[in-house]
């Protein structure tokens, strides 16, 4: 069983996002999307559309989705899964304190 560690790492304020928006975290293994929603849900995901690898922090938020700005796939934010497609991105933990944003490095820098 592989042991991941939990270290979070310190994203920004909530607000550095614009609603329906997103910014990206790049870690040595991947380049992963914080999304805010309307609601001000914040999810995590790889930045990287598997049709064609399209950057899903330029997609388009709405609810709890994002679709690619390539090819419109539509992606669940909570649970990576696309909606059309049998295709899935990685989701990582994050959490909010105080009003800013953690991601999980533990799980974001593993394999």
């Amino acid at each position: 069983m592989h042991d991941v560690k939990t270290y979070w790492f310190d994203c920004g304020p909530v607000t550095a996002i614009p609603l329906r928006g997103a910014r990206t975290v790049v870690t040595p293994r991947r380049e992963i999307a914080v999304f805010r929603t309307a609601n001000n849900d914040i999810f995590a995901l790889e930045n990287k559309c598997p049709h064609k690898g399209g950057p899903l922090s330029e997609g388009i938020v709405h609810g709890h989705k994002v679709a690619c700005p390539l090819h419109n796939w539509v992606f669940d934010l909570e649970s990576g899964e696309a909606l059309a497609e049998k295709a899935c991105v990685r989701t990582f933990p994050v959490k909010i304190e105080r009003g800013r944003i953690y991601l999980d490095m533990g799980v974001a820098a593993s394999g």
